[in-house]
C-alpha cells in the first residue's frame, strides 16, 4: 500500500521575487559595515593566527614542529658545537645550533600544530597578514623575518584574578624563597659580644 502524499501548496506567481527584495528592503536601512581597507586598518581580534613568529633564543632545534608539520613548511638546518666542561675534571657537551629556520607560507595551511608541540615557546601566532609578494617562491621567509613577526605578538592574557596560580610559578616562587631564607642569616653580620660590666 502507498504512502499517501500530502497535497502540495499551489504557488503564488512571483512569491520568490518578493521575498528577495524584502531582504534587499531590510538590508538597505540597516548602517553599512563596509571596512575602507587598506586605508582603514582592520580591528583584529588579538589572537589572529597571522603569521608565525619565531623566538629564536627559545628554539634548541629538536625539530618536533618540522615533523609534525602535515604539510612538511617547515626547513631547518643546525649543527653541533662542543661547549667545554664547565668544571675541572667535567666532560664536554656537545649543543645544536640554529643556522636555518624558514617557513613556507606558500604550503603553510595555518592549523598552529608547530605552535602547540613546541616544548620551549619558540614559536607563537602573530596577527601580522600583510606579507603577500609577488612571487610564490620569496613566500618562504626566513629566520629574520620570522623574528622580526615575532615583536608583534601580543602579551598573553591576564589571568583570572581568583584563578590557582600555575604550578610551575608556585614552585619557583617557593624555591625563590627557600633561597632567600638561606642567604639572610650567612650575610647578616656578626655582632660582638657586649662586654661584661664589673669586671675586675
Amino acid at each position: 500500500m502507498a504512502a499517501s502524499v500530502p497535497p502540495s501548496r499551489p504557488r503564488i506567481p512571483g512569491s520568490g521575487l518578493a521575498k528577495g527584495l524584502a531582504v534587499t528592503l531590510r538590508t538597505m536601512t540597516r548602517k553599512t559595515v563596509t571596512e575602507q581597507y587598506p586605508d582603514a586598518q582592520p580591528e583584529l581580534p588579538p589572537r589572529t593566527r597571522g603569521v608565525i613568529g619565531l623566538f629564536e633564543e627559545n628554539c634548541t632545534v629538536c625539530m618536533l614542529c618540522a615533523r609534525e608539520c602535515p604539510d612538511w613548511c617547515i626547513y631547518i638546518d643546525s649543527h653541533k658545537e662542543t661547549v667545554p666542561a664547565a668544571t675541572p675534571g667535567g666532560r664536554d657537551r656537545s649543543r645544536n645550533v640554529l643556522d636555518r629556520f624558514a617557513i613556507d607560507f606558500s604550503l603553510c595551511m595555518y592549523c598552529g600544530i608547530c605552535i602547540e608541540v613546541c616544548p620551549f615557546d619558540a614559536l607563537f601566532w602573530s596577527p601580522e597578514f600583510e606579507y603577500a609578494e609577488t612571487d610564490i617562491r620569496e613566500l618562504t621567509h626566513e629566520r629574520d623575518k620570522l623574528r622580526e613577526w615575532m615583536w608583534t605578538v601580543p602579551a598573553p592574557p591576564a589571568l583570572d584574578p581568583g584563578a590557582e596560580e600555575p604550578k610551575e610559578l608556585a614552585a619557583a616562587r617557593r624555591t625563590a624563597e627557600k633561597l632567600a631564607a638561606r642567604q639572610e642569616p650567612a650575610a647578616a653580620p656578626e655582632q660582638p659580644a657586649p662586654e661584661q660590666e664589673g669586671r675586675e
